[in-house]
């Protein structure tokens, strides 16, 4: 079963999670993955940081996740 990506995972377990939602996030503007802000901030603190909406990117990846633990 997939791992579910929530809006209060830290970014840092997301990326544990499949390093391929870096793309994904640098896409929508979060450029802070390598940030050490990134080791204790949730993906909807740094959204709210960011001024990006935090629910369609966790569908996003969330889609992505699902889609490649089903090949």
């Amino acid at each position: 079963m997939a791992t579910q990506i929530t809006k209060d995972m830290i970014i840092a377990d997301i990326l544990k999670v499949n390093m391929g939602c870096v793309p994904i996030l640098l896409n929508e503007g979060m450029h802070c993955i390598g940030c050490p802000a990134s080791q204790g901030e949730s993906l909807e603190e740094a959204c709210m940081v960011h001024g990006i909406a935090v629910e369609p990117l966790v569908e996003k990846l969330n889609e992505f996740i699902q889609n490649v633990e089903s090949e």
